[in-house]
């Protein structure tokens, strides 16, 4: 597995599919979830469309660098969130969402791609905005996927797939893996993959087990705030797709991320939740395909004054 260096301190892991020739994609996976939530069989066949694919683990997550040093107390943090001492949850955290953005940039760098088309999921979709909005020169355009703006008032979980969420997955190997089906109260419900979901919780465990890491990127993510008056200056082309099913995030965060936007298209996708069902995957990959047609750099991808 390739490991680059994106900074003095951080190292990102990261695989590739495709021909380095075609145009970059970079896909940014979810909170708490490692590279390999990009399912093998979407990259190929994202590859297989003419486009070089990049997906890489987060900082904290996987095999990138971790923030072993900075344990976090993720009651304590959202006590403090909760009682609106911001300062107090900002010390607790010890990088930010532009810092994870930064590393997709540093790793761009490091690969010798100057500018990708950036597909982000869930926190990554979040992590994708930020990439937009502080490096629009790398971007060529920004897919964000079951994702929102960061107003507290789009987006919302129900509390049931919030309760899933905040709750510890046990820490033994057969725990962790019989507790991935929680997840179906999130998932499509036309399309549930119980199976899927074991496989790849298994794969995950085996892989780089580090819960660890989960209460820091919950921070930089609540921290970071709302986007909004960024998102509405951006001139970046962006597509947004968000599963009418999602109880994760709700719909109305990709449809406030669509609407901010200028010229932002919106792909509601009935039948998907907060996750990549293989029966739509054809029609994903579609969408991202047409979405990251060569685009002229010229004068895009930069913030409106």
């Amino acid at each position: 597995m390739p490991v680059a260096s994106v900074s003095s301190d951080v190292q990102i892991a990261y695989e590739t599919f495709g021909s380095p020739r075609d145009p970059a994609v970079l896909l940014v996976m979810g909170f708490g979830a490692q590279m390999i939530a990009w399912h093998e069989g979407l990259c190929q066949m994202l590859a297989e469309q003419g486009r070089y694919v990049i997906r890489y683990d987060n900082r904290d997550c996987g095999l990138s660098t971790t923030w072993e040093q900075h344990p976090v107390d993720l009651m304590a943090f959202i006590g403090a969130v909760s009682g609106g001492d911001i300062l107090a949850a900002q010390k607790m955290i010890p990088y930010t969402l532009s810092d994870m953005a930064a590393d997709g940039i540093n790793l761009l760098t490091a690969v010798g791609i100057e500018h990708a088309h950036v597909v982000g999921a869930s926190m990554g979709g979040m992590i994708a905005q930020r990439m937009a909005i502080e490096h629009p020169a790398r971007i060529r355009t920004l897919t964000s996927m079951m994702s929102s703006t960061g107003e507290p008032e789009v987006g919302q979980s129900t509390p049931q797939a919030q309760q899933v969420l905040f709750t510890p997955r046990p820490a033994d190997r057969n725990g962790y893996i019989s507790a991935a089906e929680r997840e179906l109260v999130w998932a499509s419900r036309r399309y549930p993959d119980v199976e899927g979901l074991r496989r790849l919780a298994a794969s995950s465990y085996d892989r780089a087990y580090y819960p660890a890491g989960i209460p820091r990127q919950l921070g930089a993510m609540v921290l970071d705030g709302s986007r909004a008056g960024d998102l509405a200056k951006l001139q970046v082309p962006t597509l947004v797709i968000h599963g009418l099913d999602d109880t994760l995030i709700d719909p109305s965060g990709g449809r406030r991320t669509a609407e901010l936007i200028p010229g932002a298209k919106l792909m509601l996708v009935p039948d998907m939740g907060h996750d990549r069902p293989r029966l739509l995957w054809a029609d994903l990959v579609t969408a991202i395909a047409d979405h990251t047609q060569e685009v002229d750099l010229t004068g895009s991808g930069r913030i409106a004054n």
